[in-house]
Parts: C-alpha cells; sequence; structure tokens
C-alpha cells in the first residue's frame, strides 16, 4: 500500500459490549483493543459470531437493538464516542463516518430511486446542493463500474442486479467523503469478475481521499487484498493481530491457521445416469423477457434426481431469471420447461399445487427471506400446512422433524424468532422451509455467499446429506468457484442470457476453457496481497473504471 499520513483517526480501548438474552446482560466483546491511522485499512476476520460487525458499529458510537456499550473508550478524531450526546453521534454518522452494510437489499427503501438516497447525506449535512450531489453520484457511479452511470441512478432498488445495488450503496457511503468507511462484507453478493472491480474501486478512493477503513469479510483472500493490517477474532476476543503479509506468511495462533485452511469438503462427481434416464427439470431453448429488454436466450440444461448442477456467471447474466422462469414466476417466452418429463404451464398461475410444490428455492440473504416477526414454527409450518394439509399435532410433528432433519434442536428453536438465531442457523431454516413441500427439486441461490468459511461448509455438507437421503436434485446458482468445486456434478456458465459453455464439473475446471469461463476462473483471489494489482496490470486497468484495453 502507499505510504500513508500516520495520524490516529480512530482509537478504541478495552471495548466491552453486552448484549440482552434471557433476561440478563451477557459480555459478547471483550475488552478490544484498535488503533486506526489516516488512510489506513485495518480487515476484521473470523467466523460468524466472532463480534467483526458488533466491533465495526462500535467505532461509529453505535449498537444494535439490544447491546450496549458497557467498558471502555472509543475515540474518533478526538472526540469520545461512548460518553457524546447522541445528536453528536448523529452528526458524524453519513459525514465523516460511513457504513456499507452487507445486505444491499434491505438497506434501500424500495420506495426511492438510488440517486434521491445517494443525495440526502450530501444535501443535508450542505455539503453539495442537490443538483451537484447528483453529478457527483453519477461520477461515482462511472467510478464503481456500474453500466449508464448517468441514468441507473433514476432506478428503483429493484430495478438494478443484486451485484449493481451493492455498488450503488458503496457509491453512496462515498457521497460526502468520510474520513471513516465500516465496509461490513461489501462484496459478498458479488460475483468474482465484479468483485474485483468493487475492490479496485474501494481501494483507489481510500488512497486517493486518504480514507481510514475498517473491511470486515470472512473471505481471506478479499482481506489479503485491502488490508494493511489484520486482526483475527473469535467469540467477542482478539486471537492475534499483524500486518496483512506477516498474518499471511505466518499466522502464530492455531485459529488463525484453520482459517486459513481450505475447504475440506469436497463431494465425489456424480456421472450422468445412463439408458432413458428422465431429467427431473429439463429446460429447453427458453427465452425471457422483462418488457422489450430480452434477457434469456436459447437457454437450455437438464438436471436429474441425486445430482447438482451450478450455474455460474457474472451479475445480470440470467442465473436468477431462468431460476424464476423455472418457477412460473417469469413465463418464457419461447421454449419450455418439463419436470420429469412433463411440459409445466409457462406461468405459476396456472400450474396445480402439487406442481408448484415440486420446485421449492432457498434464497441468498436469510435476513431478508424470513419474516422477522414470525416464528420458527410458523416459518416451516406455513407450506406444510398448504400443501400436505397438515394441522395440530400432525404439523407440530412435521416442523420437529424438519428441524431434527437440519440438525436444530426442536425444542430449543421451535418458538423462537429469525433474529435470535445466527446466520447459519436462519439460513437452515431457509432450507427446512423449502424442504415442507417435499419438492423433488429445490433451486439454491447463492445459499452460503453470505456466511463465513466453517458455516459455508456445514451448510454444504448438510445439503449434500439431504440430497442423498431424500434423492433430491439441485440448481446452485452461485459465484463461488470453491462452491462449485466442493458440491456440483455438472456446471452450466452464462453470460449475457446465454449459454456459453456446460459440461460435467471435471471437464469445466480442466483447460482448454471458453474465454469467459477462464475470465471467471483467473477472477478468484488468492492469498496474495499483489494478486489485485497483478490482475489489473494484465487486464490493462491503470485506474479504476477506466480500461486501456478488454
Amino acid at each position: 500500500m502507499n505510504d500513508k499520513k500516520k495520524d490516529v483517526l480512530l482509537e478504541i480501548e478495552g471495548l466491552r459490549i453486552e448484549g440482552y438474552a434471557d433476561e440478563k446482560w451477557i459480555e459478547i466483546v471483550h475488552g478490544i483493543d484498535l488503533t486506526l491511522h489516516r488512510g489506513e485499512v485495518m480487515g476484521l476476520i473470523g467466523e460468524s459470531g466472532a463480534g467483526k460487525s458488533t466491533i465495526g458499529l462500535a467505532a461509529m458510537g453505535f449498537t444494535r437493538d439490544g447491546c450496549r456499550i458497557s467498558g471502555g473508550s472509543v475515540e474518533f478524531d478526538g472526540m469520545e464516542l461512548t460518553t457524546s450526546t447522541e445528536s453528536e453521534r448523529q452528526a458524524l454518522r453519513g459525514s465523516r463516518i460511513a457504513y456499507v452494510a452487507q445486505s444491499a437489499a434491505a438497506s434501500f427503501n424500495p420506495a426511492h430511486k438510488l440517486i434521491d438516497q445517494h443525495t440526502e447525506a450530501p444535501v443535508h449535512y450542505r455539503i453539495n446542493k442537490r443538483l451537484q450531489a447528483q453529478e457527483d453520484a453519477m461520477e461515482l457511479y462511472e467510478r464503481l463500474r456500474l453500466p449508464n452511470p448517468r441514468e441507473i441512478g433514476f432506478r428503483y432498488p429493484h430495478q438494478v442486479s443484486g451485484g449493481q445495488l451493492q455498488r450503488a450503496m458503496t457509491a453512496m457511503a462515498m457521497a460526502c467523503r468520510p474520513d471513516l468507511i465500516i465496509f461490513d462484507e461489501p462484496t459478498t453478493a458479488l460475483d468474482v469478475t465484479t468483485q474485483i472491480e468493487v475492490l479496485a474501486a474501494i481501494r483507489d478512493i481510500v488512497d486517493q481521499f486518504n480514507t481510514a477503513a475498517i473491511y470486515i469479510t470472512h473471505d481471506l483472500a478479499v482481506v489479503a487484498q485491502m488490508a494493511d493490517t489484520i486482526k483475527v477474532l473469535l467469540k467477542g476476543d482478539e486471537v492475534e493481530q499483524a500486518p496483512t503479509a506477516e498474518m499471511l506468511d505466518n499466522p502464530k495462533e492455531d485459529y488463525t491457521k484453520s482459517l486459513w485452511a481450505v475447504r475440506s469438503f469436497k463431494r465425489e462427481q456424480k456421472p450422468r445416469p445412463g439408458g432413458d434416464a428422465v431429467p427431473v427439470v429439463s429446460v429447453q431453448d427458453i427465452d425471457a423477457a422483462y418488457g422489450t429488454t430480452k434477457v434469456l436466450e436459447d437457454v437450455s440444461f437438464d438436471v436429474y434426481s441425486g445430482m447438482t448442477v451450478a450455474v455460474v456467471g457474472e451479475s445480470g447474466s440470467g442465473k436468477s431469471t431462468t431460476a424464476r422462469c423455472i418457477t412460473g414466476l417469469l413465463p418464457p417466452t419461447k421454449g419450455k420447461i418439463l419436470f420429469k418429463g412433463e411440459e409445466l404451464p409457462p406461468s405459476y398461475k396456472q400450474r396445480t399445487k402439487d406442481q408448484l410444490r415440486q420446485a421449492q428455492m432457498i434464497y441468498q440473504m436469510a435476513d431478508t427471506a424470513l419474516n422477522p416477526k414470525v416464528r420458527i414454527s410458523e416459518i416451516i409450518g406455513r407450506p406444510a400446512q398448504f400443501y400436505s394439509g397438515l394441522k395440530g399435532t400432525a404439523l407440530k410433528s412435521r416442523v420437529d422433524e424438519l428441524l431434527d432433519l437440519i440438525e436444530l434442536e426442536p425444542s430449543k428453536f421451535y418458538n423462537r424468532y429469525p433474529p435470535e438465531l445466527s446466520g447459519g442457523q436462519k439460513q437452515r431454516i431457509g432450507i427446512a422451509r423449502a424442504l415442507a413441500a417435499e419438492p423433488a427439486f429445490i433451486i439454491c441461490d447463492e445459499v452460503t455467499s453470505a456466511l463465513d468459511q466453517l458455516v459455508a461448509e456445514g451448510i454444504l455438507r448438510l445439503l449434500d446429506r439431504l440430497q442423498r437421503e431424500l434423492d433430491l436434485a439441485y440448481m446452485f446458482i452461485t459465484h463461488d468457484l470453491a462452491t462449485v468445486r466442493s458440491i456440483a456434478d455438472e456446471v452450466v456458465v452464462m453470460k449475457q442470457g446465454r449459454v456459453v459453455e456446460q459440461g460435467p464439473k471435471t471437464e469445466m475446471f480442466t483447460p482448454p476453457h471458453h474465454p469467459y469461463t477462464d475470465l471467471l476462473l483467473s477472477s478468484v483471489p488468492e492469498m496474495d496481497p499483489d494478486w489485485l494489482t497483478t490482475v489489473l496490470e494484465e487486464r490493462g486497468v491503470d485506474n479504476v473504471g477506466e480500461a486501456a484495453t478488454t
């Protein structure tokens, strides 16, 4: 990283944070120290529940509902945030301290256009007038490689892809040119090629504006590209801290070494059944459009019982749109979809209840997929009641059975609400909800991308066991090629609404590749602090948002 002015911007000493549970306060962060200089990036890593996000929010003088700072000091540029007034802290947030959340979909107001939400803070803090703020937004959109940067801001959140929305949120955090930005898993939802662009943009702006940052992530290869220093956390305690290169080359603690380990789960690839085997789902030459804009063209692939087909590609390549066509949410304009050899009606409205139950989805963000005000028993029980007509004791028994199936103890989880669960537990509830319909086919939409490596591996092992026990067919939408290597039998590569390559996993990861497949494979971050710089140079990217060659 470039030499930076080394004056201290943030000083945290002996930070203790408590959470309220079971009618008492329990300490969840135990005396953490952290020093951050202007222009410096500190990476916080650790598994789910380590306290990364809690500490990041505390750097803003903020705690989530049900938490409180119980001890220690948080000093930002000379201001003690633990004793300052709420109005003083609010004056910093959004102007001098910004926060980029993991889930952009849950962070934007769906009723307002992107650019209106972007300009709110700079106008409020009188940094820019509205038209100036809009022009600045467009410049940031261009810097972050958003398509049609002068137009995209006038769309609503649901009118852009997840990766585009994440970049728009990163731009919004930078609107007031803050001194400190808290990045909380900002590239989790991004495909590998988009991730490179966003990481490069973040790094460029941090350097250009001498902005300090706390970068929270479970992706070790990503933090290697972004951080000057890495702090490893476990259950609210610091495990160790060191400069990035030193930490990568020589982690001292056994726990840190376990995080560095490559994902161990790798299922044996299953061959396609021979003979006259009929696919559970067959997608045949489908086209699809949003209004007059064609988004899919001649998409075809088969998914057989007991097998997993991974569908990969950049944001906007058509992965999720294909899933919408299969489920009948977006009727294809051409082609057909067969279930066990019989053609399905294009729209879900025309399908029978039995046809509807056969294809279920597990969503990427359990936080937005599960109603936080509904008990777990009802979330899982609703599809069992709707599709199977279960009531009373029979329904409770089925919910208990499903909780057992996903390895959560019924007596502990039956009456809980989603906010009381960890990220991995919430994703397991999403799996149980899909299983409650007793489907033959499940679409897994980025189901591990928001989870740390250890929790993600547990989810993959669970899905593999369920597939073997229940003979399920999976369509696995993902941008994580490590996940593809772990669980897929066949791989479908999509680009701009078309299938550019498909085949058995072993063939897809063996050269020669289609040029686009090669681009995806070469975009997977490596545990080398110079990897991002090297890739950008190889691709002719001399400035963020500008490519000398493509």
